[in-house]
């Protein structure tokens, strides 16, 4: 079963000083790819009987951190529909992460499209298209084996997100935001139910292994790129991109972590509930600014954070002052 690598999680937070050590990552990262990697249909059961979906199986039900499995209306549900519930919004975070992937790997050959002979990014770039295309395989398998009606994203929001595959041909550093963006919440969460044990489904925790594992390199790279290339941006990229990327997090944290509304109205969920589950909810609220925490913590370090924008930031709830966040890691 996958492991993530603790290296490539200490190797995240490593500073790249200059070019040579920024090509030192991408070299590491490549052989990482070649030499540990999984595939959707080789590496999954799938027809285990351990593995098989079932939608009223307790094992889905909604772990205790859950803000809706906390609620006296989801307790109140008989068995069969907590698990549905429960099993809903895991095919529901795997549907939409298959979306964003897919948004992903067209953004990540945009821009290998245009690099020159020569550039390590180029193998990089297909080693993470490679695995995405993995893991949009094992999401979507997982999601047809639940018969249930799962969207992902509304379909509104589908429409807008069609430009992100070009951001690459206005900034590349932008686009890498974007990637921060819907990979590091997901990871957020996961890594979070995985150490509470909150994960009973083994092919759900297969999965989300695996997913892990290889997001690992994946973000290690976006942070990386970002650290070589912020410091050459001239000022009024570097007010664009500090700008705009409270805005892209802002929004997309609320993706990952909101709960679908097609579930919301499948089951009936009151409105009531839904507003003192999420909206109205302290903690909620606490776990989208916690989710973001990395990628603020990285544009506090680059220096993109400015009392101007950070009013933008605060104004998406997910402000909380990087320096103090350090500290309190280090005391604990």
């Amino acid at each position: 079963m996958a492991q993530a690598p603790t290296e490539l999680a200490e190797e995240v937070r490593a500073q790249v000083k200059d070019r040579k050590s920024y090509l030192g990552v991408i070299d590491r990262l490549n052989k990482a790819s070649v030499e540990k990697h999984w595939e959707a249909y080789a590496d999954i059961p799938w027809d285990d009987p351990e593995f098989q979906v079932d939608k009223n199986d307790p094992r889905w039900v909604l772990p205790p951190f859950d803000r809706l499995g906390q609620t006296e209306w989801y307790r109140s549900q008989p068995p069969e529909i907590q698990a549905q519930i429960g099993l809903w919004r895991v095919a529901t975070a795997m549907k939409i992460g298959l979306q964003f992937e897919n948004l992903l790997k067209r953004g990540l050959l945009n821009y290998a499209y245009w690099l020159p002979n020569g550039r390590p990014e180029f193998r990089y770039v297909y080693h993470e298209t490679t695995e995405e295309c993995h893991h949009g395989m094992m999401f979507q398998e997982f999601v047809n084996r639940t018969k249930l009606p799962i969207r992902g994203m509304p379909r509104a929001l589908t429409l807008v997100a069609q430009l992100a595959p070009w951001i690459p041909l206005i900034s590349t550093e932008m686009f890498f935001v974007f990637v921060l963006g819907g990979e590091d919440p997901i990871d957020h969460v996961q890594r979070k139910s995985l150490k509470g044990g909150h994960i009973k489904h083994p092919l759900e925790e297969t999965i989300m292994r695996i997913h892990i594992a290889e997001e690992a390199r994946h973000i290690s790279f976006a942070r990386h790129y970002l650290k070589h290339r912020v410091p050459r941006m001239n000022r009024t990229r570097r007010r664009l991109l500090g700008a705009l990327t409270p805005v892209v997090l802002g929004v997309m944290a609320r993706i990952m972590l909101a709960p679908p509304g097609p579930m919301v109205r499948h089951f009936g969920i009151p409105d009531e509930v839904v507003r003192a589950a999420y909206k109205d909810n302290p903690e909620a609220k606490q776990e989208i600014c916690d989710s973001v925490g990395k990628i603020r913590e990285l544009m506090d370090e680059l220096g993109v954070i400015t009392p101007v924008n950070k009013r933008i930031w605060m104004a998406f709830g997910i402000w909380e002052d990087p320096k103090r966040s350090r500290r309190a890691v280090k005391a604990a």
